[in-house]
């Protein structure tokens, strides 16, 4: 008796470990599926969690150009102007007022 419930425990677990081994497009339908040391979890994501729209912009915003111009050396930094395509920000550096304009495109390239 003892042998036949060794041997079910030994197959659920294999069976378990063959469904952790899923390949990741398996995870594309919002399904998971995990063990840990916590044990199993399992369970589905439908429609509206997330993120939502917006979340991963990839264009420069403001606070994003602020940052840029922050680490290359501008103290003081704040946003000057906003338009449809450039965002101006001012501040100082070496103690000199520095105008430096970024694109509203990926990465924030530097205009001028």
């Amino acid at each position: 008796m003892f042998r036949k419930i060794k041997i079910a425990v030994v197959s659920a677990i294999l069976g378990l470990g063959t469904l952790a081994a899923v390949p990741a497009t398996a995870q594309a339908d919002n399904f998971y599926f995990g063990i840990s040391s916590h044990g199993p979890s399992f369970g589905y994501h439908g429609a509206g969690y997330g993120h939502g729209y917006g979340w991963d912009r990839r264009d420069c915003t403001p606070r994003k150009a602020l940052r840029k111009a922050q680490r290359i050396g501008v103290h003081r930094a704040h946003i000057r102007s906003v338009n449809r395509h450039t965002i101006r920000v001012s501040g100082r550096k070496h103690g000199h007022r520095i105008n430096v304009t970024f694109a509203k495109a990926p990465h924030c390239p530097i205009i001028r």
